[in-house]
């Protein structure tokens, strides 16, 4: 029997589900449909959410044939057979619409096979894709297509859902509230999920012969359902980041929001155990040191105890990074180094600092006029310079006025004193 997902494709562009943003009259594409004016694009959005079909709807807006591929199963000999296709068509006085699904997959031989058609406009290109295309599609192909972004289902959109397909059961079995809330969450914005969840259920109902379905009965239907997460790719590293701004904006509770969330994706708790490191050093640094010593304890803790025990550890790590001082003075000053070092030629060190282990070295003058800081007034030699020959004093670091960085602005500042009123 054909899948209640594939019974379920829309039909017609008006009634593509959640995309309204996409679709709407007044948006690029909705004057594209309604010229019935073909142009090469990207379709860019999670999995299930109506890619492929609105491909095949948009050939019919275009009035063009519809020619597809899958980037896991084909390659540029299939490429050609599907751009000879698109010539014969051209003959006959039809335009052709060249769909590849995970277009991502395509390595960059590949991708620039399609560039000499899609720029003659021999195919119209699109591609869908999972992945940010601006990682994944190559720049030459990605200049020539419009980039439009599909989202996940929202709730209205899988109500709508809910209702077309109980319409192809009979009889359909009707699920009480909770059990509704369970499918939408188990679908976690994933329409052909969402339908094969309602499908397994009211098959599984009907055998059962119960007159509803309630929340108990789904949950013995559903496999379990896993958020939407892909280690490496896109959703992956927009997670990531939501954890080091939540830690950087001092909110422990989104923080550990998205921590979980990565656990529970899937995640290498280890990978998560070294971002805490670096937030550790990026965002908190001076103004509270125990923060690195936590998290590197956090680190060695998930290293002995593992899973799911170790991962306590983490999450302490996480609630203290965003509830201590912040500062990013040290990283800054780190990078304002880097710049120079990077830009600047390669400078000789004074002799006053260099080593002298040797007798030979001594007699060159290595070390002479060297000021023995312990032996000065408060242990710093205030008219000694420390920068190469010919190089302005920088100044890098500058504390802020939050945590231990308060104290440590407070010395340096008596420290720049005690050299202005030194200096001749």
């Amino acid at each position: 029997m054909q899948p209640l997902a594939d019974r379920l494709r829309p039909k017609t562009i008006q009634s593509v589900l959640g995309q309204k943003h996409l679709l709407s009259e007044q948006s690029p594409l909705g004057f594209a449909i309604r010229a019935a004016r073909a142009h090469s694009m990207i379709l860019w959005g999670p999995p299930g959410v109506g890619k492929t079909s609105l491909a095949r709807l948009l050939a019919e807006a275009f009035s063009c044939r519809f020619i597809a591929l899958s980037a896991v199963f084909s390659g540029v000999k299939d490429i050609r057979e599907s751009v000879e296709q698109a010539r014969l068509n051209q003959v006959a006085g039809e335009q052709s619409l060249l769909f590849i699904d995970e277009i991502h997959r395509f390595n960059k031989a590949q991708q620039d096979a399609l560039l000499p058609f899609v720029e003659s406009g021999l195919v119209c290109f699109v591609g869908a894709t999972t992945e940010n295309p601006s990682f994944e599609v190559n720049a030459a192909l990605l200049s020539r297509a419009q980039v439009y972004v599909l989202r996940s289902l929202d709730e209205e959109a899988l109500l709508e859902m809910l209702k077309q397909a109980l319409e192809c059961f009979q009889p359909a079995i009707p699920y009480d509230v909770d059990s509704i809330h369970r499918l939408i969450e188990h679908a976690d914005g994933d329409g052909r999920r969402f339908l094969n969840a309602i499908e397994q259920s009211q098959h599984a109902a009907l055998v059962a012969s119960i007159p509803r379905i309630d929340q108990m009965f789904l949950e013995g239907c559903l496999s379990q359902s896993l958020r939407r997460f892909d280690k490496g790719g896109d959703q992956f590293y927009d997670q990531i980041s939501a954890l080091h701004k939540a830690v950087r904006g001092s909110d422990p509770d989104a923080a550990l929001y998205w921590l979980c969330r990565m656990l529970d994706g899937g995640a290498d708790p280890r990978y998560l155990a070294r971002r805490l490191i670096r937030m550790a050093w990026e965002d908190i640094g001076l103004a509270d040191p125990r923060a690195i010593q936590i998290c590197t304890e956090a680190a060695q803790s998930y290293e002995r105890l593992g899973s799911p025990e170790g991962e306590l550890a983490l999450g302490q790590a996480t609630i203290y990074l965003a509830v201590a001082a912040k500062s990013n003075a040290g990283y800054t000053a780190f990078k304002k180094a880097q710049a120079l070092v990077k830009k600047d030629k390669s400078r000789e060190v004074p002799n006053h600092l260099r080593n002298a282990p040797t007798a030979l070295m001594k007699a060159l003058g290595h070390g002479e006029g060297y000021q023995y800081d312990h032996d000065q007034d408060e242990g710093f030699a205030a008219t000694q310079l420390y920068w190469p020959d010919g190089l302005k004093p920088q100044t890098f670091y500058q504390p802020t006025k939050r945590g231990l960085e308060i104290q440590i602005s407070e010395k340096l500042g008596h420290m720049r004193q005690l050299r202005k009123s030194k200096s001749p």
